[in-house]
């Protein structure tokens, strides 16, 4: 028996690192189901949706209900349909954000002045010409969101430009913030999780490998933190940061640990 009721697993660089699972993740995975756990898997990944995942582990012997799937691409379709239903969008994003948007029923334009609102998310193919438009909609004082805040994302040979790195430039040149970032760590992305798990917080383990998107997720919702070694975080950053995760594994694989000491 253990306390806990819910978890909630980050995927890239908790789970798998690129194309290959993280070693003790399988087991990690099944200590959680053997414990009866409900699990939910949240990424921060603006350009996929759940079906991606579910796909993803699936090459990899990990059974997974895209149910049980969220990323803050849709958690932002999902709050921009609730609040922003019937406006226009322009995106500084990717093709696959643009579908994923748009298959929730919603308007993204083109055009920086027929829009009502701006979101700004990660793009391999960002440049001078895409931060011009997306000024024109800027200074027009239109609401403003973001995906998600991953300055940096893991990646096969090391680290690449996440959304925070555009969102850092659109601030720079807007001379504002966006008025919501709506991934992990925010409370939109916390009641989106709880909304799926039905579990209650205090009894809910949240497992990342990222201390200002994962751990400060759980932290501020009253949850119990664990960070894991296998992704971007290392013992450095650890020492030099103000947000301090309950736990702290070498992977996954480790998490029995916790729910050993969760027990009633």
């Amino acid at each position: 028996m253990t306390a806990y009721e819910a978890a909630i697993l980050d995927v890239d660089g908790t789970i798998v690192r690129g194309d290959r699972l993280i070693p003790g993740a399988a087991d990690g995975l099944g200590a959680l189901e053997d414990a009866g756990l409900s699990t939910l898997l949240f990424s921060n990944n603006p350009t996929r949706g759940a079906g991606h995942y579910r796909n993803r582990l699936a090459g990899h012997g990990v059974d997974v209900d895209a149910g049980n799937v969220l990323t803050s691409a849709t958690v932002t379709s999902e709050y921009l349909r609730a609040n922003h239903g019937e406006e226009s969008i322009y995106l500084l994003g990717e093709d696959r954000l643009e579908a994923i948007l748009e298959g929730a029923g919603l308007t993204v334009t083109d055009d920086p002045t027929a829009a009502d609102l701006v979101v700004g998310s990660i793009d391999r193919e960002f440049d001078y010409g895409d931060l011009e438009r997306a000024l024109v909609a800027l200074d027009r004082d239109l609401p403003f969101y973001g995906t998600d805040p991953d300055v940096t994302i893991p990646t096969d040979e090391g680290t690449a430009p996440g959304t925070g790195a555009v969102l850092a430039a659109m601030e720079a040149v807007a001379g504002r913030e966006p008025d919501a970032i709506l991934g992990k760590p925010s409370g939109v992305a916390a009641v989106a999780a709880m909304d799926r798990l039905g579990a209650r917080p205090g009894h809910t383990l949240v497992v990342g490998d990222r201390l200002d998107t994962d751990v400060a997720l759980g932290n501020r919702a009253g949850m119990t933190t664990a960070v894991v070694l296998s992704g971007i975080t290392t013992r450095a950053d650890l020492e030099a940061s103000a947000i301090d995760p309950d736990y702290v594994l070498e992977s996954l694989g480790e998490v029995g640990s916790i729910l050993r000491e969760g027990t009633e």
